[in-house]
C-alpha cells in the first residue's frame, strides 16, 4: 500500500495542489485555482480576502486527488506553502477582521520608518533582530491597522500569516513556525524568539496576540472534521508546520545544503541559499530568514519579475514562444535599452516609491524586440543586485536552481547564466514550493513515527535536475552584463529622489 502526501502552494495569483507518491517522489496528481487581488484599491495597497484562499485550497486539493486517482484514505499528510509576510487579523472567535494586506503592499512605508525611528535606527533594529523592517514585512502592517483602522485593531486577538491561516482552517490550531515567522520583522532570527523591544514599539499588548513559535519538523495538527469533509479526506491526515513560499521552494528545489542557490522567477523574484549560521546583512538589504528545516535562508526579494515581462508580452499580444523568438533575435544589451523594473515599487534595493523606467529610448531601441529583451535583462539584473550582495556576505553559489514561470524560457535561462555568471539549471518538478510542502509533510510524518531521517536525505533522493535545461555563462556576455549592472545600479541611486517627488504628484 502506497502512502501519499499533498503539497499546497497558496500564492498571490493562484493556489496549486499536488499529490506525491512517497515511494518514489513522483507527482501523481495536480490542480490549481486562480484568485486575484481586491480591485480598485489606492496605489500601493495590495489585499486579498482569506476566504478566497480557502475556496482555492478546497478546489485544488479535490482536483489534485481526482487526477491522482488515489484512495483518499492513503493520504498521510498535507504541507502548506504560503505567500510570506501577509497580515491576517483574527478576532477572539477566530473570524477574519478585514482583508489581508499582502507581501507586495507598500502602503505601510511610513509605519516602517516610524518603527525604525522608535527603536533608534536601522543599525539598532538589526542588532535586536538580525533583520530590517521593510514595507513588505508584517510588522508595519500591524501598526498601519492600529493607526488607520482603530475599530478593527480593537478587535484583534490573533496575528497569523497566510499559510498559518490555512493551517488554522485545516486543523483549528493557531500555530507559527520559525521560517515564516522570521519574515514578520517581529522575531530575533538568531534566537528564534519574539523580539520584545520591536513588539513594544508597536503595542506592548501585541505579544499576547502572537502564536507560540514551533520547530519546523513538528505538525500543526491533524485535519479537523470540517476541513476533512470539505477536502474528502479523513481526520487521520497530519498537517505539517508548513512555511513561507521561499522556505518551501528551497526544500522543493533541493536547496537544503550550503552551496546551492535557488532563484525564483515568478511575479516577484527571490534568490536564496541554505546556511548553517545566520547571515546578517548590516545594511538590511538581504533578509536573514530562518528556513523551514531548522537552519537559515539568507534571501533577497525583488517585487518585479514576470510583472515586467508579462506587461510587454501582453501589450504586443504575443505568445510565450513569440516573445522568446523576439528576444533571441535582438542583440544582447537590447541595442542600449535598459529597464529599471520598479513597476510595483521595489524591496531590494528598498525603493518603495519606484516606478518603471526604460532608459535609452531612441530610434534604434523603439521597437518590440529591444523592449522584450530589456524586460528580461532588466529584471534579471535587478535580481543580480541582490545576488552580488549575498556574495559579499560570504555565500558562494556552486549552482543556481531556477524555478517559477520565467525559468521555463530557454533564452531567459541563458540571460540568467550570463548575468549571474553561474550555471543555471531547473528541476524536473516545476512547482517547487508545492513540492517542497509535500516533502516537508513527508519529513514531519516520518519524524512523528520515530524516524531520524534528515530533510536533505529526502531531497537528495527525490529532487531531480533537468539536465536538458542547463545554461552556462558565456564570457563576452558576462562582461557586457557586468557593465549594464553598474549602469542599472547607478540609475537606481540617482533616481530615488525623483521617484519620491513623482509619488507625491500622483498620489
Amino acid at each position: 500500500m502506497a502512502d501519499y502526501f499533498i503539497g499546497i502552494d497558496s500564492g498571490t495569483q493562484s493556489t496549486k495542489a499536488i499529490v506525491v507518491d512517497a515511494r518514489n517522489g513522483r507527482v501523481v496528481g495536480a490542480a490549481a485555482k486562480a484568485h486575484g487581488l481586491i480591485p480598485k484599491l489606492p496605489p500601493g495597497h495590495k489585499e486579498q480576502h482569506p476566504k478566497a484562499w480557502i475556496d482555492a485550497v478546497v478546489a485544488s486539493v479535490r482536483g489534485a486527488l481526482k487526477t491522482a486517482k488515489v484512495n483518499p484514505r492513503d493520504v498521510r499528510g498535507i504541507g502548506v506553502s504560503g505567500q510570506q509576510h501577509g497580515f491576517v487579523p483574527l478576532d477572539a472567535d477566530g473570524n477574519v477582521i478585514r482583508p489581508a494586506k499582502l507581501w507586495c503592499d507598500t502602503s505601510t512605508a511610513p509605519q516602517c520608518e516610524e518603527i525604525i525611528g522608535r527603536l533608534g535606527g536601522l543599525r539598532r533594529v538589526i542588532e535586536l533582530m538580525g533583520i530590517g523592517v521593510p514595507p513588505g514585512f508584517t510588522a508595519s502592517k500591524i501598526l498601519w491597522l492600529k493607526q488607520n483602522e482603530p475599530q478593527n485593531y480593537a478587535k484583534l486577538a490573533t496575528v497569523l500569516l497566510p499559510h498559518d491561516y490555512i493551517n488554522f482552517w485545516l486543523t483549528g490550531n493557531k500555530t507559527m513556525e520559525y521560517g515564516d515567522a522570521s519574515g514578520t520583522a517581529l522575531m530575533n532570527v538568531r534566537t528564534r524568539q519574539w523580539c520584545d523591544e520591536v513588539i513594544a514599539a508597536i503595542d506592548p499588548e501585541l505579544k499576547g496576540k502572537l502564536p507560540a513559535i514551533q520547530p519546523s519538523d513538528q505538525p500543526a495538527g491533524n485535519l479537523c472534521a470540517a476541513a476533512a469533509k470539505k477536502l474528502g479526506l479523513t481526520t487521520d491526515v497530519m498537517v505539517s508546520a508548513g512555511g513561507g513560499d521561499n522556505m518551501m521552494g528551497a526544500i522543493g528545489t533541493g536547496n537544503t545544503k550550503p552551496g546551492i542557490v535557488t532563484a525564483s522567477f515568478g511575479t516577484s523574484g527571490t534568490i536564496y541559499a541554505c546556511s548553517d549560521q545566520p547571515v546578517i546583512d548590516p545594511t538590511g538589504e538581504i533578509a536573514a530568514f530562518c528556513d523551514s528545516t531548522g537552519r537559515w535562508l539568507p534571501l533577497l526579494c525583488t517585487m518585479n519579475v514576470t510583472v515586467a515581462t508579462e506587461m510587454v508580452r501582453n501589450d504586443f499580444g504575443w505568445t510565450f514562444a513569440k516573445m522568446d523568438a523576439e528576444v533571441r533575435k535582438t542583440p544582447h544589451g537590447a541595442n542600449g535599452l535598459l529597464l529599471l523594473p520598479y513597476f510595483e515599487g521595489e524591496r531590494t534595493p528598498n525603493v518603495p516609491d519606484g516606478t518603471g523606467v526604460f532608459f535609452g529610448v531612441n530610434h534604434r531601441t523603439f521597437a518590440a524586440g529591444p523592449f522584450a529583451r530589456a524586460a528580461m535583462e532588466g529584471v534579471t539584473l535587478g535580481m543580480n543586485y541582490g545576488l552580488n550582495r549575498l556574495r559579499a556576505l560570504g555565500i558562494a553559489p556552486t549552482q543556481i536552481r531556477a524555478t517559477g514561470g520565467g525559468s521555463q524560457s530557454p533564452v531567459w535561462r541563458q540571460i540568467m547564466a550570463d548575468v549571474f555568471n553561474a550555471e543555471v539549471v531547473c528541476t524536473q518538478t516545476a512547482e517547487g514550493a508545492a513540492y517542497g510542502a509535500a516533502l516537508q509533510a513527508m519529513w514531519c510524518y516520518a519524524r512523528q513515527k520515530g524516524s531520524k531521517v534528515e530533510i536533505w536525505e529526502i531531497t537528495d533522493e527525490f529532487v531531480k535536475l533537468d539536465r536538458k535545461s542547463i545554461a552556462r555563462p558565456k564570457g563576452a556576455h558576462v562582461v557586457l552584463y557586468r557593465r549594464l549592472q553598474e549602469l542599472q545600479d547607478q540609475l537606481s541611486r540617482d533616481l530615488r529622489a525623483a521617484f519620491a517627488k513623482h509619488r507625491a504628484l500622483v498620489s
